[in-house]
C-alpha cells in the first residue's frame, strides 16, 4: 500500500536523506513539502528544499513556505551543525521551479480537508510549529489525519539541552500541542532511535560506489555532517535522524515501537521540550494511548533502503 505523505522539513543534512526516500521509494506518494523555520532562517530552509528535489529529479512537488519562528520563542538555528547555509557541503542544484504560492498552514490544512478521511499521514522533521498553527486554524483535521510520524524528541537523551532535543526545544509548545491531541495517532522517532542511525565509513563507501550524481551529493553532505558531529557533539560518525521517518512508513519492520504516554516539559527551569515518556508497567493498547516511541532500529534494513534511494535516483 502507497503512502500518501506531506514532509514537513527544514532542511538540514538529515532531512536532504529524508526528501531522498520519500522522492525515490515507490511505497511513499509525496504529495508536497512544507518548510519551517528550524536548522536554518526559513528563507534558507526552503531553498535548501527546492534545491533538493532539483537534484532528485522531483520538481513536479510543490513546496510551500510556512512559519519562520516558534509559536512563543525566538528561532535559535543549528548552524554548528549544518552550517550557514543549512546544508553546507555539496553544490546545490539551482531550482528551476519557483516557490509555490500560499503559506504551509493554510496548504495543509486546504490539503487535509480536500483528500479523504485517514488518506494522509503528516511527517515533520522538524520543529512543530507549521503542524500546530494547522490544528488550531482548522480543527478537523486532527480526524482526518491518518498518522502523525515526527522525528523528534527522546525519552532518555537530548542534544539541544541535557534532556531535550532540538525540534521539540526550539517550539515546545507547538510540540505540546501535538503530543496532546488525542484524536491522531503520533508516532515520536527520537533521539533514542536515531543515535542508532549512523552514517558508519562502511555505509558511506556502499553509496560512494554507485558514482551517480545523486551518491556524490549525498556523500558530500555526509562528509560535512560528520565533521560538524566530530567537531560539535564529539560523535565518530553522524547520526542522520530524519530519514528514520520516512523508512519507518515504507517498511515497519525497519524500527521497532513501543506504545507509551509522551508528555512535553514546558514550565521546568531546566527541563523545558523534553519529552517525558512514560515506559512504567505494561505496554498500554491502543485504545488507551495514541502515542509510541521507538526503540530500537534494524541498521543493515535501514541502510539498504538510503542505498536503493541513491540508485533509483541516479
Amino acid at each position: 500500500m502507497v503512502e500518501k505523505i506531506i514532509l514537513d522539513c527544514d532542511p538540514g543534512h538529515d532531512d536532504a536523506v529524508a526528501l531522498l526516500l520519500a522522492v525515490a521509494n515507490p511505497a511513499i506518494d509525496l504529495i508536497g513539502v512544507t518548510t519551517v523555520g528550524g536548522n536554518a532562517a526559513l528563507e534558507k530552509c526552503t531553498y535548501n528544499a527546492r534545491a533538493c528535489l532539483e537534484q532528485y529529479g522531483a520538481t513536479d512537488i510543490p513546496v510551500h513556505a510556512g512559519c519562520d519562528r516558534p509559536l512563543v520563542h525566538p528561532l535559535e538555528v543549528a548552524d554548528y551543525v549544518h552550517g550557514e547555509t543549512g546544508l553546507d557541503g555539496a553544490e546545490l542544484p539551482v531550482p528551476t521551479r519557483p516557490l509555490d504560492e500560499g503559506h504551509a498552514v493554510n496548504w495543509i490544512v486546504d490539503t487535509i480537508m480536500n483528500n479523504p478521511p485517514k488518506t494522509i499521514t503528516l511527517v515533520p522533521t522538524g520543529p512543530l510549529t507549521n503542524i500546530a498553527m494547522a490544528m488550531r486554524m482548522e480543527p478537523r483535521i486532527v480526524e482526518r489525519v491518518k498518522q502523525v510520524v515526527l522525528m523528534g524528541g527522546g525519552y532518555n537523551i537530548g542534544n539541544w539541552s541535557a534532556v531535550a532535543e532540538f525540534n521539540v526545544k526550539t517550539d515546545p509548545e507547538a510540540a505540546h500541542m501535538v503530543f496532546a491531541e488525542k484524536g491522531w495517532p503520533v508516532t515520536m522517532i527520537g533521539l533514542d532511535l536515531t543515535h542508532q542511525a549512523l552514517c558508519t565509513p562502511a555505509v558511506q563507501a556502499k553509496i560512494d560506489e554507485i558514482g551517480t550524481p545523486t551518491a556524490k551529493f549525498i556523500s558530500e553532505l555526509m562528509d560535512f555532517f560528520r565533521k560538524s558531529y566530530q567537531d560539535s557533539e564529539e560523535f565518530i560518525d553522524p547520526p542522520v535522524h530524519d530519514p528514520c521517518t520516512v523508512a519507518y512508513l515504507i517498511d515497519p519492520s525497519v524500527i521497532k515501537m513501543r506504545r507509551a504516554p509522551v508528555e512535553v516539559e514546558l514550565r521546568g527551569d531546566l527541563t523545558v521540550g523534553m519529552t517525558v515518556a512514560d515506559l512504567r508497567g505494561l505496554e498500554p493498547s491502543a485504545e488507551e494511548c495514541n502515542t509510541q516511541v521507538a526503540t530500537k532500529l534494524d541498521f543493515d534494513k535501514f541502510w539498504n533502503l538510503v542505498i536503493d534511494a541513491v540508485k533509483r535516483i541516479g
